[in-house]
């Protein structure tokens, strides 16, 4: 029996090729432009699949996809829109959508999700969440490297699955982990965050599984970690990259057994969280250097999500700056807007520091000048001191780095994610041995692991060099041929 697809869409040019591209993969097609017909269809029992806009001419398709999923939970609805944002690929999983298709779309592909949803088994409907009230935007851009990222998230909001986001600093790793929190089924429980490289090695599993009283020197009191604070919610692991070993084999040993003891306990406390972890390091390479484990790798990796970095979705540009802007005017700075030509000098720049670096730099219009309008020259000058100042260059990190310059860029950032705030104490240590460890590392790859030459091409005795190697656990490479 041939298969019938119902196609409902107000643009008649895009309900023909459609219905062309469903008839030429061997279906049958009905096509209409507004919800009504489109629901009669649906009530009547016509169709196996509904292809369809969100906003019709007499209504928004989100309104009355709750009764078409009561009326046939196993019709699977696949919704289009041009209106390529976060909000509606996460409103078509909420509402029960099998998928959402952003405009304009490539036919081939439409047609092989239609495929799909018609081979899975049919189920018994799905859960469907509430609407949210107003559309907040939580992440911008609708790129087409953004509109992949909605399409996963959509997908993940409601499962537990361990979500690993990489990507480079500044691309907004957190805001995605808020997002899958915030629009999953864990969205009434708590979110709790907690960066690895910014808690002393010694405290990390005292931080992540809580200690009993006098469990070391300092223990007075009992106090939770935050699994237990994340309870019924989700857990974001930030810099994943750089746990520490010993730290490593404990959360292994979670996730597998689904449990874990606090610093000097005894009894095991059943553990009730998603993990989303982060990362801007590649993890594979720290594994090859015997600095990650890969065991645990694969239970983290369950779902990976990059993050594409600004000079991959440049096309978001307009939207970013526009979000800003209108964040500042909240705060209370003045509004501005780009011209077209400061919107050109900013689509030439590759943006070392990503979203991150965007927002900064609109702060810093909204502060710095009175004029409403942004122009080319102002953004040349902005960029220019920022390239000058932390030693970058423009072919995206192929130039000579600052040592130094790229060091005070590292330290802005890291004091940024504390707000007003300080890092914890033993910062010196900290950054010291993040420094040390590829000084050394390289120093030993260089003389292929014959450390006497390693150590007087870093000026350092012999036995210092072994214990340094030994402190930071260091794989000695024999051959880099």
């Amino acid at each position: 029996m041939v298969q019938q697809i119902l196609i409902a869409d107000d643009d008649a040019a895009i309900r023909t090729v459609v219905s062309q591209a469903m008839m030429r993969a061997g279906f049958e097609v009905r096509a209409t432009s507004n919800i009504a017909t489109l629901w009669r269809w649906i009530s009547s029992g016509e169709g196996d699949l509904v292809v369809t806009d969100v906003l019709m001419p007499d209504g928004n398709v989100f309104d009355s996809m709750p009764k078409m999923k009561n009326s046939r939970p196993d019709l699977p609805i696949i919704v289009m829109s041009a209106q390529n944002t976060f909000m509606t690929a996460v409103k078509a999983s909420e509402k029960g959508a099998y998928d959402y298709v952003p405009k304009p779309f490539d036919l081939t592909e439409l047609v092989g999700v239609v495929r799909r949803a018609l081979a899975e088994p049919k189920n018994d409907g799905g859960r469907l969440a509430q609407e949210e009230n107003g559309e907040s935007m939580p992440l911008v851009g609708r790129s087409p490297a953004m509109q992949d990222i909605y399409r996963a998230l959509a997908r993940m909001m409601q499962t537990d699955l361990t979500v690993t986001i990489t990507g480079e600093s500044g691309t907004g790793k957190e805001l995605v982990a808020r997002a899958l929190h915030d629009y999953g089924r864990r969205k009434k429980g708590p979110f709790v965050a907690i960066n690895m490289a910014a808690i002393p090695r010694e405290l990390i599993e005292s931080e992540l599984f809580g200690h009993e009283k006098g469990a070391f020197t300092g223990a007075q009191a009992r106090s939770t970690g935050r699994f237990e604070q994340a309870e019924g919610g989700t857990l974001f692991l930030d810099e994943i990259g750089d746990m520490p070993m010993e730290a490593q084999t404990r959360l292994l040993r979670v996730l597998q057994q689904g449990e874990y003891t606090t610093v000097g306990g005894r009894t095991p406390i059943a553990s009730d969280v998603r993990i989303v972890a982060a990362t801007n390091k590649d993890l594979r390479q720290s594994i090859a250097r015997g600095l990650f484990r890969e065991d645990l790798f694969y239970r983290l990796n369950v779902v990976p999500l990059r993050l594409p970095p600004l000079r991959e979705r440049l096309e978001d540009l307009p939207d970013l700056s526009a979000h800003f802007f209108a964040q500042a005017a909240k705060e209370g700075l003045p509004r501005k807007m780009l011209t077209t030509g400061a919107l050109d000098v900013m689509r030439q720049y590759t943006w070392p520091g990503n979203v991150r670096e965007l927002e900064n730099l609109i702060r810093r219009f909204c502060a710095l000048y009175p004029q409403d309008e942004i122009t080319a020259e102002l953004v040349e000058s902005e960029l220019a001191n920022d390239v000058m100042q932390f030693g970058g260059s423009d072919d995206n990190g192929s130039g000579p780095v600052d040592l130094s310059h790229a060091t005070e860029r590292y330290l802005a950032d890291y004091f940024s994610t504390f707000g007003d705030a300080l890092p914890p104490p033993g910062l010196h240590a900290r950054i010291v041995r993040e420094v040390e460890y590829p000084l050394i590392a390289a120093a030993l790859a260089a003389t292929r692991g014959n450390q006497v030459k390693a150590a007087d091409l870093l000026g350092l005795n012999r036995n210092t060099l072994r214990k340094k190697i030994r402190d930071l656990d260091i794989s000695i490479v024999r051959s880099i041929r």
